[in-house]
């Protein structure tokens, strides 16, 4: 068994879980943790809790410390900078005519790397953009291709549903979504019904896929006439 805590690096981001046995952790707390990006800074999403080593993927890293309101202020100043930095790499990737379009840019907390995040339709040859980069910030350059799903996830954006996109406000982590939990759901097949904003199937179909496939397994309630009981007959037979 082993004391840790679940932080979260964005406010819809994946939870990583650290080692914290020494310390006292809870909910919304902010710590320094070491990744191997580097030293960054973090948020408590789940507190101090003890779990089973076997359903932990060794070996954990230690929270390094709690932080202080020092460090709060140095992360509150590294996503001013951020700013800045996402202007000028804009400005760079027009000087150098490059197919790519600039999400979002990420400082550690130690300063010790940048990573841009961006979208394109194919590869791109980015070397000279990096040594540019590289020659203004004085620092190690990552450059990161996305995909839509995720571009969607850091920009956010307004569901057909007229909510924040769940991506954006709370899914820690993207799940696989296919066509069939549209169809157990007998939704609409039209791409345009059940695609987000992102152009992917949306995540909320995934919701109710686990209740549909049971019911589907039991039986559904509604009677001969129900197209579930229907599919379900038919799926039997075959």
């Amino acid at each position: 068994m082993a004391w840790v805590a679940g932080i979260r690096f964005k406010p819809a981001g994946k939870i990583y879980f650290f080692e914290c046995e020494n310390l006292d952790l809870n909910f919304g707390d902010g710590v320094i943790v070491e990744t191997i990006r580097g030293i960054e800074y973090g948020t408590v999403a789940t507190g101090r809790r003890q779990v089973a080593d076997e359903e932990l993927v060794l070996p954990l890293k230690p929270v390094i410390r709690k932080a202080t309101e020092e460090d709060t202020k140095a992360h509150q100043a590294n996503h001013q900078k951020e700013k800045e930095a996402l202007e000028i790499c804009k400005k760079k990737i027009r000087e150098h005519g490059l197919p790519m379009r600039l999400i979002d840019v990420e400082y550690t907390f130690d300063m010790g790397k940048i990573i841009f995040y961006f979208t394109a339709e194919g590869r791109v040859d980015f070397r000279e953009l990096v040594k540019d980069l590289a020659a203004v910030f004085k620092t190690r350059i990552e450059l990161r291709q996305i995909g839509v799903r995720d571009e969607a996830k850091m920009l956010g954006g307004i569901g057909t549903c007229g909510r924040v996109l769940c991506c954006h406000n709370f899914l820690g982590e993207f799940e696989p979504v296919s066509i069939r939990m549209a169809k157990e759901q007998h939704l609409s097949l039209n791409p345009t019904k059940i695609s987000g904003t992102c152009g992917r199937l949306m995540c909320c179909l995934k919701y109710e896929s686990e209740m549909y496939d049971s019911k589907g397994q039991e039986g559904c309630q509604c009677g001969e006439e129900c197209p579930r009981t229907k599919n379900t007959a038919e799926r039997n037979d075959s």
